[in-house]
């Protein structure tokens, strides 16, 4: 395994020790190399995560990124945490639905609404992204962007997983916070690019991921500046979209708000491909991976038939662009923290 990785920063460790003792016995000293990402078995996927980091960050090479330059992005749903058996922020969206239509009974008047509040998911999901939009309109706009942060964050607090019965907020990949880690002490700028709305990842991204609201791209929708008549301002949330994060739009979101093109970026699915070209076609060390759900046992298996985080066409794309697929059932000792 690279020394590069395996060990404490060797210049902070020995600082202090080679003041007063021999260089000789300041590296006898040294604690034995640790594993930066533990949670990871040995293999093909984790050898492949230390080499692309190798390759940029190591002195006097070709590939070498400065600093300034190094960009590592990663998707949120099902790359990040749990997506199953419904997106996070959709079951957000049918808590909130919930309790609007109990102060408002006339909202389930529209078909589209009563079958999300009645759990049946099958018309939902048939009434295909226009019924989607309808939902996430209903339940996100109408208020200040404050306000909105403030029932997210309320909302999380309590909401438990159907499964697992943990906040969601626990159910993130242990594995994946050692990279971002391993990233942020090789000199990266972490980023989230997600489907997800911008809003709802930012009300959690810090204290859950360590990543500030200001590195987190996602799904916009449309808001408006507001004075009122005591001198108090607000963006107000209007029920139309600006800017969809995802497919196609992964690289454009990229673009509009980090400015560079990623070195390394994960994934999960075919909405992820575009994100995975875009980083994985620049010069100097690149890699793009995919995390692949097969462990039924300790989260959930899926990919090519499921309407939640399909990865289809990335199965078939992952070989041909060099794109490894990381296993969550043989690649990881551990799953959640």
């Amino acid at each position: 395994m690279p020394d590069e990785f395996l060990r404490v920063s060797r210049r902070a460790l020995t600082a202090g020790i080679a003041a007063s003792l021999m260089a000789g016995d300041a590296l006898a000293q040294e604690p034995p190399p640790r594993d930066p990402l533990p949670s990871w078995r040995d293999g093909p996927a984790k050898r492949a995560i230390f080499t692309a980091i190798r390759r940029s960050v190591r002195d006097g090479t070709p590939d070498r990124v400065p600093p300034a330059e190094r960009v590592a992005v990663f998707d949120n749903d099902g790359t990040l945490w749990v997506e199953q058996p419904l997106y996070t922020q959709f079951a957000f969206a049918i808590d909130r639905l919930k309790e609007m239509a109990a102060r408002d009974p006339a909202l389930l008047q529209r078909p589209i609404l009563k079958a999300a509040v009645d759990g049946d998911m099958r018309a939902v999901m048939a009434g295909g992204e226009r019924g989607l939009a309808e939902i996430i309109a209903v339940t996100h706009a109408g208020m200040s962007q404050a306000e909105f942060q403030r029932i997210v964050t309320q909302w999380l607090s309590t909401a438990r997983h159907p499964r697992f019965n943990r906040p969601y907020t626990q159910l993130i990949y242990q594995p994946m916070l050692e990279v971002m880690r391993l990233l942020r002490r090789e000199g990266f700028a972490v980023w989230i690019v997600t489907g997800g709305g911008q809003e709802f990842v930012r009300a959690f991204s810090a204290p859950t991921y360590a990543v500030p609201i200001d590195r987190v791209v996602g799904s916009v929708g449309k808001t408006e500046f507001r004075l009122g008549a005591d001198r108090s301002s607000e963006l107000f949330r209007l029920p139309e979209a600006e800017a969809v994060d995802d497919g196609p739009g992964k690289p454009v979101g990229i673009g509009r708000f980090i400015g560079q093109r990623p070195q390394i970026a994960f994934g999960n699915s075919d909405g992820d491909i575009e994100m995975l070209q875009y980083a994985t076609t620049g010069r100097g060390a690149r890699l793009g991976m995919f995390v692949h759900h097969d462990d039924a046992a300790r989260e959930f298996a899926y990919d090519r038939d499921t309407h939640i985080g399909r990865l289809d066409r990335g199965l078939t794309l992952a070989p041909q662009w060099g794109w490894p697929l990381i296993s969550m059932k043989n690649d990881w000792l551990r799953v959640f923290p």
